[in-house]
């Protein structure tokens, strides 16, 4: 296994990624590439002790920052560290490629550079929610705008990922939206919804709201980019609160104190489960090759279980299953717009009095 790891991109690289990577050749079995500055890295290893003689290096010195426009990794950033890196994908150097850079730089990348699964309109990323039960929301902010089909088809590729990754045999697809009854939403959504429901391929249980997905509601939650980012920020931001708060209250007297060191364990593991760093990376869906996007501001334990995220989505396998129903999709829909065809010139043909 072979992974190539963008170490230049995110709010705390390279320090960060490179320690980062560190950790993971300690626990995985795999061959890494590391892309970035050359003196950057090497600083980094001096500064803390880290043996890189065993990772290969590909010096770039260009880094996309959080705040360059998406088409600069294909246009004015060509030699950066994030294109440098896909492309050592797309020609097959690697088996999958991890970075902490530019949401919007590496999305583009990926579909200008490693390319689409054939059959896939639109590519999304895909990250799973701590909820009751493991939750793939998609999209998560790749499309702002997508059309009814889009959504019908990550509902396919979100239910193709959690069947491969969590071995659901059906997973239960949910349209992320402010009410349960079919007329609620957006025309987007009351469309998506009628293509959802009449899909024998995909289980679909309807609209769900987002207090109903925390507690497991569906295994698949689709949404546009738009609305999916807002929701995973909401998230986030609550179980933050939500844990500053708890330890405010078992901080607040001697007596909670006490009460705090009886139930650690159980504190520490709902902490770990909360915690969005030790869930890896968000895979970018609808890609020939596997590319993870890790959060921004990664710390080194965040930026290894990205790591360990590419590693298990190319073992698993899942893309090939992405490509075999993007082509049942493809094959579905075209049957569809002839029938429409179909029945539309035959309503055109027909006598009138």
């Amino acid at each position: 296994m072979r992974i190539i790891v963008d170490v230049m991109g995110g709010d705390k690289a390279p320090d960060e990624t490179v320690k980062g990577v560190c950790l993971a050749a300690r626990e995985y079995n795999a061959t890494y590439i590391l892309v970035g500055d050359r003196y950057e890295i090497e600083r980094v290893a001096e500064e803390n002790g880290l043996d890189i003689r065993r990772f290969d290096i590909v010096h770039t010195e260009t880094v996309i920052t959080m705040e360059d426009d998406p088409l600069c990794v294909v246009r004015s950033k060509t030699d950066s560290s994030m294109a440098k890196g896909l492309r050592l994908l797309a020609e097959d150097e690697g088996d999958a490629f991890v970075s902490t850079g530019n949401t919007g730089a590496l999305f583009t990348g990926a579909t200008l550079i490693v390319r689409k699964i054939k059959g896939i309109s639109r590519a999304g990323i895909g990250t799973v929610l701590p909820f009751q039960t493991p939750t793939l929301l998609l999209d998560t902010g790749a499309n702002v705008t997508v059309t009814e089909e889009n959504l019908q088809q990550f509902g396919s590729m979100g239910s193709a990922y959690m069947r491969k990754m969590y071995g659901i045999t059906e997973p239960r697809v949910g349209l992320l939206n402010n009410g349960s009854e079919s007329c609620k939403g957006t025309e987007l959504q009351q469309r998506a919804y009628r293509l959802l429901q009449n899909d024998p391929d995909i289980n679909f249980v309807g609209n769900v709201e987002g207090n109903i997905a925390v507690f497991g509601g569906c295994d698949v939650l689709v949404a546009d980019g738009f609305t999916g980012n807002i929701f995973l920020k909401a998230v986030e931001g609550l179980g933050k609160m939500l844990m500053l708060k708890l330890k405010d209250v078992l901080y607040s007297s001697p007596a909670a104190k006490i009460a705090a060191l009886t139930i650690k364990k159980p504190l520490t593991a709902m902490k770990k489960q909360l915690d969005a760093k030790e869930h890896g990376g968000a895979p970018i869906l609808g890609i020939s090759k596997p590319v993870i996007k890790a959060h921004g501001s990664s710390d080194a334990v965040a930026f290894k279980n990205a790591i360990r995220q590419a590693i298990a989505y190319a073992d698993s396998g899942v893309i090939y299953d992405l490509a075999a129903d993007a082509q049942a999709f493809a094959a579905k829909k075209k049957e569809e717009h002839e029938r429409a065809k179909l029945e539309q010139s035959g309503a055109e043909a027909a006598p009138t009095e």
